[in-house]
């Protein structure tokens, strides 16, 4: 949809940078660039706009005009959308919402496994639990699991052997 609102634009306009669009169509920074990109910097078949300087990326300073050589044999073209790369800090940000989403998930998982086997060693317990979950979960991260499940007196540890555990009921 944003495509077009761009396409439109250039119907009166011979040019345009990127504050003008911006101002005609309120979109935000990230998105403008995702919108352009793909307009402009995609397969070479479906490139509707031109972006001087070429390159692959949009700066404040690029100008955008409309292809004339575009031609399409089609009545209907598809271009695609291109994805930006997450960077380094929002990649963190959707591990850790990822891993927050999957507490009660292991949470329930090891209750129920202690619910059935009653006293269980650390090894055990955790390869059943990589078993059942089939998750790409570090063992750091379910030993924290079950310490908390410890806090919240749903396990114990065994007073001779602190490797093993025992379901409280």
């Amino acid at each position: 949809m944003h495509q077009a609102f761009v396409l439109l634009l250039l119907n009166k306009n011979d040019k345009l940078t990127i504050g003008q669009v911006q101002q005609h169509t309120g979109l935000g920074t990230v998105e403008l660039e995702r919108v352009l990109l793909s307009l402009a910097c995609g397969k070479k078949n479906t490139r509707v706009l031109l972006k001087t300087p070429k390159s692959d990326s949009v700066a404040a300073t690029d100008v955008f005009t409309v292809n004339e050589k575009f031609d399409n044999k089609l009545r209907r073209v598809k271009i695609l959308q291109i994805q930006l790369k997450e960077t380094i800090d929002e990649q963190r940000a959707t591990q850790e919402q990822v891993f927050q989403d999957r507490q009660h998930q292991v949470d329930a998982c090891i209750v129920r496994i202690m619910k059935t086997r009653k006293t269980m060693g650390h090894q055990l317990l955790i390869g059943a639990i990589l078993e059942i979950l089939k998750l790409p979960i570090k063992p750091t991260d379910l030993k924290k699991r079950i310490e908390s499940l410890i806090d919240r007196e749903y396990l114990e540890r065994d007073e001779n052997d602190s490797t093993k555990y025992h379901y409280m009921a």
